[in-house]
């Protein structure tokens, strides 16, 4: 049975380590030479700045290793890199969105990287996030080293919402170098930026949009974090920060209607100045960089009872049957160093679970926007981990009728409508193993 371990930090500790080895004999690894190397494909997606910093990684790999080559292997998207995994791809070593991660450890297509980064050196402890080491943990290993952890964060229009001006007003509002916000004062933001032609805040009309105020409320979204058998929107904590929570998000004046968002996407109109606030993750900031004029600054996901978010997490994994362990294991220690990490979170993307390059000026970039690009780091160890063999694409496909009904029907009876979600959610969330249809 599948668990997560209860403590990340046993998966540093060389006595556990030792406790888990397999009793079965290694085959040898290949030995490979200048003229004859041993090849590795590395798989990985993303923009195309962050393939240029991969290709970067790679070449310098392969020429400070003259019996390894490796050869990179780019798709579009987290989508693409499941789809070629399912279809029989196997990479070496591979870039995983972790929502995967219960799937591809299901069906053996990776192997555990603990043992192998520790005899190499790396330093779990205080170099990686904890958060991300345990989403990447499962049946008390760790599968993946994780990469690449973002936290669903606010970003706001710092032209419509100021939050000193503010203040002065008698408004509700955080202080101007405060990093942290409560639902009040979000609700207030929300006002204060609304005006003919602008509306005030926009939230995904998703789970993943909700449940960042269902946690920050006291609620819970599942009825158990590691082996869930349905959501828990009725229950009644859940409930009550979900009508705190839509109090606001279904105010006409100050939100954008089905119809606007037809007519125009919510990120188009943050980009234009029409929108004061978006909720939205890291790989949000190269996108809004590109328009000269607009002025922009993040805060953490506002705090209803406590900080909570939700969150996307990346890791590198090795194939359960690499063309060669050790190399593979040399090589992931290679793009997971200080340098190598650096190289991919310039180009803006990455919030980096290597906590000395989360803290760098590769990650915080004092002279760009956003101004208080800390909150990203502070948020990531607010963020709720979701249950592990969740397909959550598929779970947002079949409750998407009452999310929508929350968010747009006219006359909201909130206790039917989430109480209908919980019921559609048990043909996903109690379902045993997931489906593997796109």
């Amino acid at each position: 049975m599948r668990r997560a371990a209860s403590f990340v930090c046993a998966v540093v500790l060389a006595s556990m380590l030792a406790a888990c080895t397999s009793d079965d004999e290694p085959t040898p690894d290949p030995v490979g030479t200048k003229d004859d190397p041993v090849k590795l494909s590395f798989m990985t997606y993303g923009p195309d700045e962050e393939v240029e910093a991969y290709e970067s990684i790679v070449e310098d790999f392969n020429e400070t290793h003259d019996g390894v080559e490796v050869k990179l292997h780019h798709v579009d998207n987290q989508d693409a890199a499941l789809r070629a995994l399912r279809a029989g791809v196997n990479p070496d070593v591979f870039l995983l969105a972790r929502r995967d991660l219960a799937e591809i450890v299901r069906d053996q297509r990776n192997q555990p990287v603990d043992e192998l980064l520790d005899s190499r050196g790396v330093d779990f402890g205080d170099y990686y996030k904890r958060d991300a080491l345990q989403a990447f943990s499962l049946d008390d290993r760790l599968q993946c080293m994780p990469y690449g952890v973002s936290p669903m964060v606010i970003y706001y229009n710092t032209n419509l919402i100021d939050f000193e001006t503010m203040k002065e007003q008698g408004l509700p509002a955080p202080g101007p170098e405060s990093t942290s916000w409560n639902f009040e004062q979000f609700s207030a933001a929300a006002d204060y930026a609304t005006r003919r032609g602008t509306k005030g805040v926009y939230v995904a009309a998703s789970l993943q949009g909700l449940a960042p105020f269902v946690y920050s409320g006291g609620g819970q979204v599942f009825d158990d974090p590691k082996e869930p058998t349905t959501l828990t929107l009725s229950d009644d904590s859940s409930r009550e920060a979900l009508g705190t929570t839509m109090e606001l998000l279904r105010t006409d004046r100050l939100t954008l209607s089905p119809r606007q968002l037809r007519r125009k996407s919510a990120l188009q109109r943050f980009k234009e100045g029409k929108l004061g606030m978006i909720a939205g993750y890291r790989d949000l900031v190269p996108e809004l960089r590109k328009t000269p004029s607009l002025s922009f600054d993040v805060m953490p996901m506002p705090a209803i009872e406590s900080s909570r978010t939700v969150g996307t997490t990346t890791g590198l994994c090795m194939s359960s049957e690499p063309s060669s362990v050790s190399a593979a294991a040399d090589f992931i220690v290679d793009a997971i160093s200080t340098e190598s990490v650096s190289r991919v979170a310039e180009a803006g993307y990455l919030v980096p679970s290597n906590n000395e390059v989360a803290e760098s000026d590769a990650f915080l970039q004092p002279d760009r926007l956003p101004a208080h690009p800390e909150v990203f780091n502070k948020s990531v160890r607010d963020i709720v981990i979701s249950p592990p063999d969740v397909d959550l694409k598929r779970l947002e496909q079949v409750i998407h009728p009452g999310i929508y009904r929350l968010f747009y029907a006219r006359i909201l009876n909130i206790e039917a409508v989430t109480e209908s979600i919980d019921e559609a959610s048990r043909s996903v969330v109690g379902a045993g193993e997931n489906s593997t249809d796109e």
